[in-house]
C-alpha cells in the first residue's frame, strides 16, 4: 500500500513538473566581459567613451577625438577620424562638455600644436578596423605615426602601453591645455622616469582640481627634457632611450587631493604589476561585477546589448577618494574617511529613476556609500546636490532629487548611514527659496512669471516631497509626514480640467497660447506631452483629476500615436519619439507602465516590446538619447527582466514583458531572484499568466521584498493580449489618501490687460469645490457666475472643501489706453508671445529672466511696432525695453528708429540708437531706449528694431548658422 502511495505521489508530482518545469538559476555560458560593446553609445546622442574604466572608477582613461561640442560631451565621437590622445577622466552619456584632464599622446616628433587648426599636428587618423574596446581595456593604432596604443586601468590608475614602429624618435605629448579651460597647471621632472603635476581647469565644474603622478618604463633622454624650449608647465615632450624598441609603459595615478595621492594611488593600486596583470585584473573584477545579473538568450545581439547596458549602469557614480581615505569635498577642503568610500558625478534628475532603485537591489552596500558621500556633501557644502563633479555644485537640471534616492534606499531596507541626518539633509533641500521653491511653498505651484521650467519644476518637487512624506512616516514624524504629504499633491495646480495636460499659470491665468506639442521654457526639456503624466507618486489621484481611467488611456493612446514633430524650440534631447512618447529623455521613461494601472497590462507589453526591441540596438547609435550616467540602460535592465520601478520610494515594481528566455539576479545576501519566460518570442510577447514562487500571480506588479527575498518569476507568454492583470483587484495603486489639498483655483477666462471691460470666469481642477474672491480687498465673496471687471484692479481667490481651504492668490488686472492700439508688421514666435500683440503695451514689464513670459520675443527678425495713440497729441518721450542674454541667443537690436506720423501714411524721422550688439558679455541685462520727442505732434508712433541675425563667430551657435533674436517689451510712451 505503501509503495501504491509513493508511486501515485511520484506520479502526480512528474505532471506538476511537466506543467511547471523546475527553474534553476540562469547560467553564463561564455565571458560576460567579451559580451560588453563599449562603442555602443558613441555615435548618435548617446554621449559614451568606448575607454578603460573600473566598476565606479575614478579614472576613465580613453581616447579624444572632439574637443568641444554637445555630441563631444563624452570627448568620443564614433564618427570622427582622428584621436587627440588619451586623456584619464571622462563623463558616460551627460549633455555637457567636461572632464579629459591630463592628455598623453605618443607620436614620432616634437609638435606642441594638437593639430585641430589644419596645421601640423601630434593628432592621428585612427581606423574603427583597428579599434578594440572591453571592459577595463583598449586597443588602437594611429595611423599616421603607426604606433600601437593599449590602455588598461585600476580603479585610480592606469597604464598606457605604446608600441612605436621603432627605437627612434620615440615621443610622448603631455597637454594640460586640452580641453577645458586651464586656470593652474604643474610639469615637473623628479627623476628620469618620474614626472608629477596638477591640473585646476574650468568648464561645468567651475574649480576642478587634478593632480597626477607618471611613471614612465624607460628613462628620458635628458638633452630633449634639459631644453626649456620642450618642457613648460602646460606642455610637454619626452623622448626615450629604447634602443631595443620594447614597449614604453606610461603608469599614471590620478587625485583630486594632491601630487603625494596620485603617487600613492599608483603605488598602492599597480606598483610594479604589469600591463597584463592590470588588465586581467580588471577584466577579473567587471566578469564579477556582470555576473550580478546573469541571462540565457540565443540572440547574441540582445545579450551584448543587455550586458553593454549593465555595464554603463556601472561606471558612475565616480569614486573620488584615495587610497588612504582622503577625498576633496564640496567645501574644496580635504577631508578623510574610511567609514565608506566617498563618490561624484551624481546626475540625479536622471538616475533617480531607475539607476539608483536598481542600485538598490545589486548593489546595496555601495548604495549605502552613495547616501554616506551625498550626507557628507550636505555637511561640507550646504546642501544636498542637485548634480555635482568634482566637488563642484553645477546647478544643472531641477528637483532636489538626492531626496528621493535616499528614501528608496532607506524604506528597502538599506541601512549603514545616519538616517536621521538624511531626513534633516533632505528636509533643508526641500525648504529652501530658491529655483521657484519659495512660490512652490507659498501658493502650492509656481506661477511662470516667478520661475523658469514652472510646470516640471512643481511636478518633481511634488514627488520629491512625497518620498519625503513616507521617509518621514517610516521615521514617526506626524508633522512632516502631513506636511510633505500635502505638498506631494501640489501637482494639482498645475493641471488644466479643459486641456487636460499640465500647463503653466501666468498670473493665475492659463499661459496661451497653449500647443501641447511646443516645446518652451514652461517644461524641462519637454513638452507638455511629455510632461502631463509625471504623477508617479498618486496615479490614482491624477486619475481622478482626468475624468476616468478611460480618459488617462485614451490620453496615453494619443501620446503614442501622435504626430513625432514638436513646435517651438529646437530641443536636441527630445529624442527616440514614438509619438510625443520621447525615450531619448527621462520625464518618458515611466508612461508605458501606466496602462498597468488602468487595466490594460497588454498595451504595456506592447509599447515595452516595441522600446527594448527598436531604441535599443548592437550599434553604435544604439541608444536612443543621452545614457545620461546609467539611466538610459537601467531602464533597458529592469524592462528587460520583465518590470520597471515606476514610483522609486513605492516597494512595487510594475510589470511590463520579459526579453530573455531566463534571467537571474545574484543578490548580496547569497540569495537569487529568477525570472523564466515560456513560449517567449517577438510574436509571443503578451503575458498570458504567471506564477511567483510556484503560486499564480495576477497582479500586474511585484514587490521589493519578492526580489531581495529570493524566488522564482515565471511568465507563460502568448501571441495575442490576454485578460491577465485586468480585474480591479489586479491593478497597482499608487495614491494619496490622506490630508487631501484644496487645488488653488485658476482664472479660466478673461484679460489682465483690457481696454472697456473683461469677463473673468473662475475654474478648479477639482469639482465640486467652492470658490472664493473678492476685488480690490473687499469682501470674500462666493464665485457663482462669470463677472466683469472694468476698472484696474486686484483679484484675490481661494478654494475651499471640507473646512480645507488652499493658498489664496493676487492677480493684478490692468486697464489700456481704450484709444490706444498696435500693429505688428513682423511676426513674434509663438512661445515668446507675452500674451499677445498687446503685450507691448499692457503695462506688464518682464524681469531678466527671459522664461517667465513676460518678453516679446522676434527669432532672425526686425522689430516693427506702429503704435495709433488714437488722437493727435504731444508727445514727449517714446521708450521701450530690450533685453539681452547672450547665452540664450538673445541680443540687443544693432540699431532702433523712431518715426512719427499724423496720417499713418507719411512718417517723419525723429532718431536712430545704434547698439554693440555683438559685443561679448556674460551679463544678463535689460536696456532702455529712449527718444525724445520735445512735445512734437503725432497720432502714429513707429518704431523699428534690426536684427543681428547670424550669431558671432565667437558664440556656441555660430558653426550651426544659428540666428539670433530679439527680446522686445513695454513700449511707453509720454
Amino acid at each position: 500500500m505503501k509503495s501504491f502511495l509513493l508511486a501515485i505521489s511520484v506520479l502526480f508530482l512528474c505532471i506538476g513538473c511537466a506543467d511547471h518545469p523546475e527553474t534553476t538559476p540562469a547560467k553564463k555560458d561564455t565571458s560576460l566581459v567579451s559580451l560588453v560593446n563599449p562603442f555602443i553609445g558613441t555615435g548618435g546622442h548617446g554621449h559614451t567613451y568606448p575607454g578603460a574604466t573600473m566598476p565606479f572608477g575614478m579614472m576613465q582613461l580613453s581616447p579624444d577625438t572632439r574637443l568641444e561640442g554637445w555630441d563631444g560631451a563624452s570627448g568620443y565621437h564614433y564618427t570622427d577620424t582622428h584621436i587627440y590622445g588619451f586623456t584619464h577622466t571622462h563623463l558616460s552619456g551627460t549633455g555637457i562638455t567636461d572632464y579629459g584632464d591630463v592628455l598623453l599622446m605618443p607620436t614620432n616628433e616634437v609638435v606642441f600644436n594638437n593639430g585641430s587648426n589644419g596645421k601640423k599636428g601630434y593628432r592621428s587618423k585612427f581606423s574603427h578596423d583597428t579599434e578594440k574596446a572591453e571592459p577595463g581595456y583598449y586597443k588602437v593604432h594611429l595611423e599616421d605615426t603607426d604606433i600601437d596604443v593599449e590602455l588598461t586601468v585600476s580603479e585610480r590608475s592606469g597604464i598606457h602601453k605604446y608600441q612605436f614602429p621603432t627605437s627612434k624618435n620615440q615621443i610622448i605629448v603631455l597637454d594640460l591645455v586640452h580641453r577645458d579651460q586651464l586656470m593652474a597647471s604643474k610639469i615637473k621632472q623628479i627623476s628620469r622616469t618620474e614626472i608629477t603635476g596638477y591640473r585646476h581647469s574650468k568648464a561645468w565644474a567651475t574649480n576642478q582640481k587634478l593632480f597626477y603622478y607618471i611613471k614612465f618604463s624607460h628613462p628620458l633622454s635628458v638633452d630633449l627634457i634639459a631644453s626649456k624650449q620642450k618642457l613648460t608647465h602646460k606642455k610637454a615632450v619626452f623622448q626615450f632611450d629604447n634602443p631595443k624598441n620594447e614597449p614604453v609603459y606610461v603608469k599614471i595615478g590620478i587625485s583630486a587631493v594632491d601630487e603625494e595621492g596620485a603617487k600613492k594611488n599608483l603605488q598602492t593600486e599597480i606598483g610594479d604589476q604589469t600591463f597584463d596583470q592590470i588588465k586581467a585584473n580588471a577584466q577579473n573584477v567587471w566578469e564579477k561585477q556582470l555576473e550580478k545579473i546573469v541571462i540565457e538568450s540565443d540572440n547574441q545581439d540582445r545579450k551584448i546589448t543587455f550586458y553593454t547596458a549593465l555595464y554603463h549602469t556601472m561606471i558612475a557614480p565616480n569614486l573620488y577618494q584615495d587610497v588612504d581615505g582622503r577625498y576633496r569635498g564640496m567645501d574644496l577642503k580635504i577631508h578623510s574617511t574610511k567609514e565608506f568610500k566617498y563618490y561624484t558625478v551624481f546626475s540625479l534628475w536622471d538616475t533617480y529613476r531607475a539607476a539608483h532603485p536598481l542600485y538598490s537591489i545589486i548593489e546595496r552596500k555601495r548604495t549605502s556609500d552613495f547616501i554616506n558621500t551625498l550626507i557628507a556633501k550636505y555637511d561640507e557644502g550646504g546642501i544636498l546636490p542637485m548634480w555635482d563633479l568634482s566637488a563642484n555644485y553645477t546647478g544643472t537640471m531641477i528637483g532636489y532629487h538626492a531626496v528621493p534616492v535616499i528614501a528608496d534606499a532607506y524604506l528597502k531596507g538599506i541601512k549603514g548611514f545616519d538616517a536621521e541626518k538624511a531626513f534633516k539633509a533632505m528636509k533643508h533641500s526641500a525648504n529652501q527659496d530658491h529655483l521657484g521653491l519659495k512660490s512652490y511653498k507659498a501658493f502650492g505651484f509656481i506661477p511662470v512669471e516667478e520661475e523658469s521650467e514652472s510646470v516640471s519644476k512643481t511636478l518633481e518637487y511634488a514627488y520629491d516631497d512625497w518620498t519625503l512624506a513616507k521617509m518621514a512616516y517610516a521615521l514617526d514624524k506626524d508633522d512632516d509626514y502631513e506636511t510633505y504629504l500635502k505638498r506631494a499633491q501640489n501637482y494639482k495646480n498645475v493641471f488644466d480640467p479643459e486641456t487636460k495636460f499640465m500647463r503653466g499659470r501666468f498670473k493665475n491665468t492659463w499661459f496661451s497660447p497653449f500647443d501641447p506639442f511646443e516645446v518652451n521654457f514652461n517644461y524641462t526639456e519637454a513638452n507638455a506631452w511629455q510632461y502631463s503624466f509625471y504623477v508617479p507618486q498618486d496615479v490614482s489621484g491624477f486619475i481622478d483629476i482626468l475624468g476616468g481611467k478611460e480618459v488617462l488611456e485614451a490620453q496615453l493612446d494619443t501620446l503614442f500615436t501622435a504626430t513625432s514633430k514638436t513646435s517651438g524650440r529646437d530641443q536636441v534631447d527630445i529624442t527616440g519619439l514614438i509619438g510625443q512618447y520621447a525615450h531619448g529623455n527621462e520625464p518618458s521613461h515611466h508612461m508605458a507602465y501606466l496602462y498597468n494601472f488602468v487595466n490594460k497590462p497588454y498595451k504595456t507589453q506592447e509599447k515595452v516590446h516595441q522600446i527594448l526591441t527598436e531604441l535599443y540596438k548592437n550599434e553604435p547609435d544604439g541608444i536612443a538619447g543621452n545614457e545620461d550616467c546609467g539611466q538610459m540602460s537601467a531602464w533597458y535592465i529592469f524592462s528587460a527582466m520583465g518590470f520597471y520601478p515606476v514610483t522609486p520610494g513605492s516597494n512595487d515594481y510594475i510589470i511590463g514583458t520579459p526579453l530573455f528566455e531566463k534571467a537571474t539576479i545574484n543578490l548580496e545576501n547569497g540569495k537569487n531572484f529568477t525570472i523564466k519566460a515560456f513560449d517567449l518570442s517577438d510574436e509571443n510577447k503578451y503575458i498570458d499568466y504567471a506564477e511567483l514562487n510556484g503560486s499564480r500571480l495576477d497582479k500586474t506588479y511585484i514587490t521589493s521584498n519578492d526580489i531581495l527575498s529570493g524566488g522564482i518569476l515565471e511568465f507563460y507568454m502568448t501571441d495575442s493580449p490576454s485578460d491577465w492583470g485586468t480585474d480591479d483587484d489586479d491593478v497597482p495603486t499608487t495614491s494619496i489618501d490622506n490630508f487631501k489639498i484644496v487645488p488653488v483655483p485658476f482664472i479660466a477666462k478673461g484679460d489682465l490687460a483690457f481696454k472697456v471691460d473683461t469677463e473673468v470666469t473662475l475654474g478648479n481642477a477639482q469639482k465640486e469645490t467652492d470658490i472664493f474672491y473678492t476685488l480690490n480687498d473687499s469682501v470674500f465673496v462666493k464665485y457663482e457666475t462669470p463677472f466683469i471687471i472694468s476698472e484696474p484692479a486686484t483679484l484675490k481667490v481661494y478654494s475651499e472643501k471640507d473646512g480645507e481651504k488652499s493658498a489664496t492668490l493676487a492677480t493684478t488686472f490692468y486697464k489700456i489706453d481704450p484709444n490706444r492700439t498696435i500693429t505688428l508688421n513682423t511676426n513674434y514666435t509663438n512661445q515668446y508671445s507675452a500674451g499677445g500683440t498687446n503685450a507691448l503695451i499692457d503695462g506688464m514689464k518682464g524681469t531678466k529672466d527671459y522664461r517667465t513670459g513676460s518678453w516679446q520675443g522676434y527669432q532672425d527678425q526686425d522689430v516693427v511696432a506702429i503704435v495709433d495713440l488714437g488722437e493727435e497729441q504731444p508727445i514727449q518721450s517714446v521708450s521701450l525695453n530690450f533685453l539681452q542674454d547672450q547665452r540664450s541667443w538673445i541680443f540687443y537690436p544693432t540699431e532702433v528708429f523712431c518715426y512719427v506720423s499724423t496720417d499713418n501714411q507719411n512718417f517723419q524721422f525723429i532718431g536712430k540708437q545704434s547698439l554693440n550688439a555683438a559685443k561679448r558679455s556674460d551679463e544678463t541685462k535689460i536696456r532702455t531706449i529712449t527718444f525724445d520727442l520735445k512735445d512734437k505732434n503725432a497720432k502714429y508712433i513707429k518704431l523699428i528694431a534690426k536684427k543681428m541675425g547670424k550669431l558671432p563667430t565667437w558664440h556656441l551657435g555660430y558653426p550651426e548658422d544659428g540666428r539670433s533674436f530679439i527680446f522686445v517689451d513695454e513700449i511707453s510712451i509720454e
